[in-house]
């Protein structure tokens, strides 16, 4: 396993995604996803699905200091106060009396900013969380929390994957030290119709899923969270730290991004950071 490290924290560089697993099959895949090496799980509140996570924590054996767990606030929650009360609940689902990180899911402009890290910076305070962070903001939006506000951010979890370039992003904070969580890292399959993607894992012997991850993870400052519904799956993600990709195979996935590449894009989202192909 790689890990990235802030402030004092590692945290592994892959992680198990829970967007859109439910009821048992969600226990189920947690508790496998530990078994066979995962110490990285990551939800949220609008998945619906904490308990089942917090379940199958348990029913995996793992200690739970021994894993990384995330989760995130929703955006009717952001409020210092309501946020507060939301994460007690969010940790009573769990099963656990702290996250390791927590990030706000979506930037909510009717809230300032400022109350909105008061928030996660008492639920820092208390121990409830480790690190804290942000999800889908924009550079700008970034350096307001971090700079003007102060609020020590660990991460951006965004949407990554080879056909979206977040490098505004990723520069901004490698820059500070911080880490870019990429969720959605195989384009919701979409990797798999690609030739270019197709001829470099056969060059490795590997599934073009595992080239993506593995171009992910191996990136400064990148932590890779995929989703998988099957033992298959789940064990073929895990299965990337045995090989290393070439530097002009980088390139070559780091070249598939272009305008059209985004695949998340609700209307609640923030202006977009511009971003071009490589």
């Amino acid at each position: 396993m790689i890990h990235v490290e802030f402030n004092g924290t590692k945290v592994p560089s892959l992680g198990f995604g829970t967007w859109q697993l439910r009821d048992k099959d969600c226990e189920i895949g947690v508790a496998k996803a530990l078994e066979v090496g995962y110490r990285h799980i990551d939800t949220a509140q609008i998945y619906e699905n904490e308990e089942q996570v917090g379940a199958g924590i348990k029913a995996s054996g793992v200690k739970r200091e021994d894993i990384f767990l995330t989760t995130k606030i929703w955006m009717s929650n952001v409020r210092d106060g309501a946020l507060q009360r939301s994460l007690d609940v969010s940790l009573k689902k769990l099963g656990t009396d702290y996250v390791d990180l927590l990030l706000i899911h979506w930037p909510v402009k009717e809230v300032p900013f400022a109350d909105q890290m008061s928030g996660l910076k008492k639920v820092q305070a208390e121990k409830l969380t480790k690190l804290i962070g942000v999800s889908n903001f924009t550079v700008a939006q970034m350096k307001e929390v971090a700079e003007q506000l102060e609020a020590p951010i660990a991460t951006n979890q965004v949407e990554y994957h080879p056909f979206l370039s977040q490098r505004p992003v990723l520069d901004y904070l490698q820059s500070k030290n911080m880490f870019l969580t990429a969720y959605s890292p195989l384009a919701r399959g979409k990797i798999n119709h690609e030739q270019a993607l197709e001829t470099i894992s056969h060059k490795y012997g590997r599934s073009v899923g595992q080239i993506c991850l593995r171009w992910l993870v191996q990136q400064q400052g990148v932590v890779a969270i995929p989703k998988a519904g099957s033992e298959k799956h789940i064990r073929e993600n895990f299965d990337i730290f045995n090989f290393e990709l070439a530097t002009e195979d980088m390139r070559k996935i780091h070249a598939l991004a272009h305008p059209g590449g985004r695949l998340i894009n609700p209307d609640w989202a923030p202006h977009w950071d511009l971003h071009e192909a490589a």
